[in-house]
């Protein structure tokens, strides 16, 4: 991506946000990220980061972007346009844009992000939809090779993805690293209903913990002990929220993982299988323990089988970015997401509610209010 790209957020703080984001994904070997500070010659830092979203933006320089930006207000550049029209949800405002400058629909923002990508953030199926039908390219990824099918997969859209795949949008891009694919987004965030949709399409790639996420045992017992269990792991996280890590080649490593990746999605038989063949069920290979994972989704089947098989339901660990969970318990996850089937099966079967987490000192009730779930909060208090 060589062209100028439009500027339409008025919020310095947005590009600030970006060019953090281009930097992680740089450094995860994103190729087209990386492909952004070889154009500007910018070193891999948050100086050299600032420096590409100035220059890809058509400023010299961060101060020169934030003239830039204080215009945006003013703007009546068609694709700042498009984009309030995504914003306020408003069919008939894109449409006014799109017929009267047919070009924008091509046109790229920060990072890459065209009207089509922006559109699918919102999941709005009638803005999508409408961009479609003006040529917009399905298969079209920004700087980090993110696609709108990779959106519909990391919000558990069906019905957009549905949209987005008859139309042409391809189930084997990458994003983010290796084996970045839409179902391995799915996978991530244990969104089943997207991932069932895309598995069927091809298991890409078909690695250990992808074979998990789905729940296919044959496959499972298949893959371990050979490479391509821990092949195409270059993906690791959706977003520089998360803190930067290296997949390894050490074959436990990628059982252990796999256990994680088939607690979220509620695989309880491919937990037995991937335990059956050594995965370790206190790993946490990158935050979150199988069990943590099992919490936060709610999956209490999966919950129960972990601790069937012998985990700790006071085990601490990681999870999300590291000012969210050190030191935490599956009951401070399940509590913090107001999962209320999983706080209950964990209080069945001896999760303390006492413990308190190491970063914030909080026990599980004190999650849960400060998340905003008092049906939460009021169980764990009166426990």
């Amino acid at each position: 991506m060589s062209e100028v790209v439009h500027a339409y957020q008025t919020d310095l703080d947005y590009y600030e946000g970006r060019a953090a984001g281009l930097l992680a994904s740089a450094r995860d070997g994103t190729p087209g990220a990386v492909a952004a500070f070889e154009r500007a010659a910018a070193p891999l830092s948050e100086p050299g980061a600032r420096l590409v979203v100035a220059h890809e933006h058509g400023a010299a320089d961060w101060p020169a972007l934030r003239a830039l930006v204080a215009g945006i207000e003013r703007s009546d550049d068609p694709f700042v346009r498009g984009y309030r029209a995504l914003e306020a949800h408003d069919v008939a405002g894109l449409r006014a844009v799109l017929a009267a400058e047919p070009h924008v629909v091509v046109a790229r923002g920060t990072n890459g992000n065209d009207l089509l990508g922006m559109a699918a953030a919102t999941g709005d199926e009638r803005l999508v939809r409408l961009l479609l039908v003006h040529g917009a390219d399905v298969e079209r990824g920004n700087v980090h090779g993110w696609t709108p099918l990779h959106q519909a997969a990391y919000a558990n859209q069906s019905a957009l993805a549905r949209l987005l795949l008859a139309a042409g949008a391809r189930v084997d891009v990458a994003a983010r690293g290796a084996g970045g694919t839409p179902l391995v987004v799915a996978l991530f965030w244990g969104n089943v209903e997207v991932a069932e949709l895309l598995a069927p399409l091809g298991l890409v790639p078909r690695n250990l913990r992808v074979a998990a996420g789905i729940g296919d045992v044959a496959l499972i017992d298949a893959l371990v002990g050979t490479p391509a269990a821990g092949a195409e792991r270059g993906f690791y996280r959706p977003h520089g929220g998360f803190p930067d890590w290296r997949p390894g080649d050490d074959p436990q490593q990628a059982l252990d993982e796999a256990l994680a990746w088939a607690a979220r999605s509620g695989r309880a038989d491919a937990l037995a299988a991937l335990a059956r063949h050594g995965a370790r069920l206190d790993a946490d290979v990158y935050r979150g323990t199988a069990l943590a994972w099992a919490a936060v989704r709610g999956q209490v089947g999966a919950i129960r089988r972990l601790l069937e098989l012998g985990a700790d339901p006071n085990a601490r660990g990681t999870f999300g970015g590291p000012t969210h969970g050190e030191g935490v318990t599956a009951l401070h996850l399940a509590a913090g997401a107001g999962e209320l089937a999983a706080i209950e099966a964990l209080l069945e079967l001896g999760a303390d509610p006492s413990l308190r987490d190491a970063l914030h000192d909080g026990d599980a009730a004190g999650w849960a209010a400060h998340a905003g779930h008092e049906p939460a909060r009021a169980r764990l208090a009166g426990r």
